[in-house]
Protein backbone atom coordinates (compact mmCIF):
# COMPACT_ATOMS: atom_id res chain seq x y z
CA UNK A 1 0.00 0.00 0.00
CA UNK A 2 1.27 3.38 -0.74
CA UNK A 3 0.06 4.94 2.19
CA UNK A 4 2.32 2.05 4.24
CA UNK A 5 5.43 2.64 1.87
CA UNK A 6 5.67 6.51 2.29
CA UNK A 7 5.11 6.09 6.31
CA UNK A 8 8.13 3.97 6.52
CA UNK A 9 10.02 6.49 4.46
CA UNK A 10 9.43 9.33 6.62
CA UNK A 11 9.41 7.39 9.51
CA UNK A 12 13.53 7.95 9.02
CA UNK A 13 13.01 11.23 9.85
CA UNK A 14 10.38 10.95 12.93
CA UNK A 15 7.75 11.82 10.56
CA UNK A 16 3.75 10.56 9.84
CA UNK A 17 1.59 10.83 8.18
CA UNK A 18 -1.39 12.56 9.60
CA UNK A 19 -4.31 11.95 6.99
CA UNK A 20 -4.85 11.32 3.10
CA UNK A 21 -7.27 11.68 0.50
CA UNK A 22 -8.52 15.27 0.15
CA UNK A 23 -11.09 16.46 -2.80
CA UNK A 24 -8.96 14.53 -5.51
CA UNK A 25 -7.42 11.67 -3.13
CA UNK A 26 -3.88 12.77 -4.04
CA UNK A 27 -3.02 14.28 -0.85
CA UNK A 28 -0.66 12.79 1.97
CA UNK A 29 -0.70 15.07 5.28
CA UNK A 30 2.95 14.62 6.95
CA UNK A 31 3.59 15.84 10.29
CA UNK A 32 5.28 14.78 13.98
CA UNK A 33 3.67 13.74 17.30
CA UNK A 34 5.75 13.39 20.40
CA UNK A 35 9.33 13.81 20.97
CA UNK A 36 10.46 11.11 17.79
CA UNK A 37 10.68 14.36 15.09
CA UNK A 38 12.59 16.46 17.72
CA UNK A 39 15.23 13.97 18.71
CA UNK A 40 15.88 13.45 14.84
CA UNK A 41 15.75 17.09 14.20
CA UNK A 42 18.18 17.85 17.26
CA UNK A 43 20.59 15.51 15.94
CA UNK A 44 20.84 17.33 12.58
CA UNK A 45 20.01 20.82 13.11
CA UNK A 46 22.10 23.02 11.40
CA UNK A 47 23.02 26.81 12.79
CA UNK A 48 20.49 28.44 10.14
CA UNK A 49 17.69 30.90 10.18
CA UNK A 50 14.34 28.89 10.85
CA UNK A 51 16.30 25.74 11.41
CA UNK A 52 13.09 23.37 11.65
CA UNK A 53 11.41 24.33 8.50
CA UNK A 54 14.66 24.40 6.94
CA UNK A 55 15.14 20.47 8.48
CA UNK A 56 11.73 19.86 7.27
CA UNK A 57 12.41 20.84 4.02
CA UNK A 58 15.75 18.75 3.61
CA UNK A 59 14.25 15.81 5.25
CA UNK A 60 10.80 15.14 2.98
CA UNK A 61 12.54 16.44 -0.44
CA UNK A 62 15.39 13.88 0.50
CA UNK A 63 12.33 11.28 1.08
CA UNK A 64 10.29 12.60 -1.78
CA UNK A 65 13.27 11.39 -4.50
CA UNK A 66 13.83 8.53 -2.89
CA UNK A 67 9.45 7.61 -3.01
CA UNK A 68 9.66 8.76 -6.48
CA UNK A 69 11.40 5.78 -7.75
CA UNK A 70 8.89 3.70 -6.48
CA UNK A 71 5.77 5.86 -6.76
CA UNK A 72 5.90 7.69 -9.25
CA UNK A 73 6.52 11.95 -8.91
CA UNK A 74 5.43 13.68 -5.57
CA UNK A 75 5.42 17.04 -5.57
CA UNK A 76 5.86 18.64 -1.89
CA UNK A 77 3.97 21.15 0.02
CA UNK A 78 5.13 23.11 3.02
CA UNK A 79 2.72 25.44 5.44
CA UNK A 80 5.92 27.98 5.56
CA UNK A 81 5.74 28.48 1.85
CA UNK A 82 3.90 31.43 1.25
CA UNK A 83 2.36 33.89 1.26
CA UNK A 84 -0.17 32.97 0.45
CA UNK A 85 0.22 29.72 2.20
CA UNK A 86 -1.66 26.22 1.93
CA UNK A 87 -4.36 25.82 3.71
CA UNK A 88 -3.34 23.00 5.83
CA UNK A 89 -5.83 23.11 8.54
CA UNK A 90 -8.70 22.73 5.97
CA UNK A 91 -7.04 19.80 4.83
CA UNK A 92 -6.42 18.22 7.73
CA UNK A 93 -10.33 18.48 8.54
CA UNK A 94 -11.50 17.63 4.92
CA UNK A 95 -9.14 14.13 5.23
CA UNK A 96 -11.02 13.62 8.32
CA UNK A 97 -7.84 13.37 9.93
CA UNK A 98 -8.68 16.05 12.32
CA UNK A 99 -11.31 17.95 14.01
CA UNK A 100 -11.59 21.58 15.80
CA UNK A 101 -10.98 21.73 19.32
CA UNK A 102 -12.54 23.95 21.88
CA UNK A 103 -9.42 25.98 22.06
CA UNK A 104 -8.60 26.21 18.40
CA UNK A 105 -5.73 23.65 17.31
CA UNK A 106 -7.25 20.45 15.40
CA UNK A 107 -7.18 17.63 17.68
CA UNK A 108 -6.40 13.99 16.04
CA UNK A 109 -7.79 11.23 17.68
CA UNK A 110 -4.80 9.12 18.62
CA UNK A 111 -2.51 12.69 19.15
CA UNK A 112 -4.87 14.99 20.19
CA UNK A 113 -3.61 18.50 20.28
CA UNK A 114 0.17 17.11 20.15
CA UNK A 115 0.37 16.76 16.83
CA UNK A 116 1.67 19.43 13.56
CA UNK A 117 1.42 19.67 9.70
CA UNK A 118 5.11 20.00 8.65
CA UNK A 119 4.21 19.36 4.91
CA UNK A 120 2.48 17.32 2.29
CA UNK A 121 2.99 15.22 -0.61
CA UNK A 122 1.02 15.19 -3.81
CA UNK A 123 0.82 12.17 -5.97
CA UNK A 124 0.33 12.13 -9.57
CA UNK A 125 -2.40 9.17 -9.06
CA UNK A 126 -5.45 8.60 -6.25
CA UNK A 127 -4.39 6.61 -3.88
CA UNK A 128 -6.48 4.25 -1.54
CA UNK A 129 -6.97 5.64 2.10
CA UNK A 130 -8.95 4.23 5.24
CA UNK A 131 -11.95 5.66 5.96
CA UNK A 132 -11.53 8.88 8.08
CA UNK A 133 -13.10 9.11 11.20
CA UNK A 134 -16.47 10.84 11.91
CA UNK A 135 -16.57 11.83 15.19
CA UNK A 136 -13.91 13.95 17.42
CA UNK A 137 -12.84 12.97 20.67
CA UNK A 138 -14.13 16.32 21.83
CA UNK A 139 -17.49 15.38 21.62
CA UNK A 140 -17.29 12.46 24.41
CA UNK A 141 -15.51 15.19 26.80
CA UNK A 142 -17.89 16.70 29.40
CA UNK A 143 -15.54 18.54 31.10
CA UNK A 144 -13.53 20.31 28.67
CA UNK A 145 -10.91 20.70 31.11
CA UNK A 146 -8.76 22.51 28.42
CA UNK A 147 -11.13 25.48 28.91
CA UNK A 148 -10.38 26.30 32.43
CA UNK A 149 -7.18 25.18 32.47
CA UNK A 150 -5.45 28.59 31.14
CA UNK A 151 -4.29 30.64 33.84
CA UNK A 152 -4.88 33.83 31.96
CA UNK A 153 -8.51 33.01 30.69
CA UNK A 154 -7.00 33.24 26.98
CA UNK A 155 -9.74 30.88 25.65
CA UNK A 156 -12.78 32.50 27.66
CA UNK A 157 -15.45 33.56 25.57
CA UNK A 158 -14.97 31.59 22.37
CA UNK A 159 -12.11 33.17 21.02
CA UNK A 160 -7.82 32.95 22.06
CA UNK A 161 -6.45 35.99 23.54
CA UNK A 162 -3.40 35.93 22.09
CA UNK A 163 -2.07 39.16 23.35
CA UNK A 164 -3.05 37.96 26.68
CA UNK A 165 -1.20 34.46 26.14
CA UNK A 166 2.17 36.41 25.42
CA UNK A 167 2.21 38.81 28.06
CA UNK A 168 1.90 35.85 30.41
CA UNK A 169 4.62 33.92 29.11
CA UNK A 170 6.71 36.54 29.45
CA UNK A 171 6.43 37.24 33.14
CA UNK A 172 7.70 35.04 35.65
CA UNK A 173 4.35 34.00 36.45
CA UNK A 174 4.72 32.36 33.06
CA UNK A 175 7.47 30.33 33.51
CA UNK A 176 5.42 27.10 33.56
CA UNK A 177 3.79 27.55 30.65
CA UNK A 178 7.21 28.78 28.70
CA UNK A 179 9.07 26.19 30.14
CA UNK A 180 6.13 22.60 29.64
CA UNK A 181 4.07 24.00 26.98
CA UNK A 182 0.77 25.64 26.41
CA UNK A 183 -1.20 24.59 30.12
CA UNK A 184 -4.89 24.48 28.51
CA UNK A 185 -3.17 21.60 25.46
CA UNK A 186 -1.57 19.78 28.69
CA UNK A 187 -4.97 19.65 30.34
CA UNK A 188 -6.16 17.81 27.56
CA UNK A 189 -6.93 14.09 27.95
CA UNK A 190 -6.20 12.87 24.21
CA UNK A 191 -2.76 12.20 23.27
CA UNK A 192 -1.04 12.39 26.60
CA UNK A 193 1.80 9.91 25.55
CA UNK A 194 2.52 12.42 22.94
CA UNK A 195 3.15 15.50 24.87
CA UNK A 196 6.35 17.36 24.50
CA UNK A 197 9.43 16.94 25.93
CA UNK A 198 10.31 20.29 27.83
CA UNK A 199 13.29 21.08 25.62
CA UNK A 200 10.81 20.62 23.11
CA UNK A 201 8.11 22.74 24.46
CA UNK A 202 10.36 25.73 24.92
CA UNK A 203 11.58 25.71 21.60
CA UNK A 204 8.03 26.18 20.34
CA UNK A 205 6.87 28.87 22.61
CA UNK A 206 9.73 30.77 22.18
CA UNK A 207 9.39 30.63 18.69
CA UNK A 208 5.07 31.50 19.10
CA UNK A 209 6.47 34.65 21.77
CA UNK A 210 8.58 35.96 19.19
CA UNK A 211 6.26 35.97 16.35
CA UNK A 212 3.56 37.50 18.43
CA UNK A 213 4.78 39.85 20.77
CA UNK A 214 4.12 43.27 20.35
CA UNK A 215 6.21 46.01 19.41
Amino acid sequence: MILNRIAREIAASGLLVLGAGGKDGRLVLIGNAGPDMWRYFCAERRDEPNPLDAWTRRSLDRAARTLADDIGPVAVIYPFDGPPYPPFQRWAVTTGAAFPSPIGPLIHPVYGLWHAYRGAYRLAEAIDVPPPSETSPCDACADRPCLSACPVDAFVGGHYDVPACVAHIDRVAGADCLDQGCRARRACPVGRAYIQEPAQARFHMDHFRAANRLP
